[in-house]
């Protein structure tokens, strides 16, 4: 019997999911803890959002591993978001479903390019465009 895998992958910010998935019971587990011990739950509603959405009929199907790393805690889960949400598409290959994500929100599939401006040269202070004070008097 050949057992369907399937991996995909998501960024935030800086930080990066992966995300494995297997057929099995519907068990869900970011970073080998499951996920209703996830906290904050506004963290983990976020992640369940692509779940929610596919329904429960379609979600009971496969298991699904997170692992994730770098950034803050809502970066962690918007990209565990995306790679979940890349992974059941790739996993049932069904574009009503990829429709569906992307009316509910386009950042499920498509990542964010926003980044930090970079710092300018002889600028000691601390924004990337900030410049010291000066008083003439």
């Amino acid at each position: 019997m050949i057992m369907k895998i399937v991996q995909s992958s998501g960024k935030r910010k800086t930080a990066i999911a992966r995300a494995v998935l297997k057929e099995g019971q519907g068990r869900v587990r970011i970073n080998n803890k499951p996920i209703v011990l996830v906290e904050p739950e506004l963290a983990r509603i976020k992640m369940l959002e692509p779940l929610y959405i596919a329904g429960e009929d379609v979600s009971s199907t496969f298991d699904i591993d997170v692992t994730v790393k770098g950034g803050g805690i809502m970066g962690q889960a918007d990209a565990c978001r995306m790679a979940i949400a890349k992974g059941i598409i790739s996993f049932t290959g069904d574009m009503d479903l990829r429709d569906k994500y992307i009316a509910a929100d386009r950042s499920m599939l498509k990542g964010d390019t926003r980044r930090t401006e970079q710092h300018k040269p002889n600028n000691s202070s601390q924004g990337a465009r900030s410049k010291k004070q000066k008083s003439y008097r």
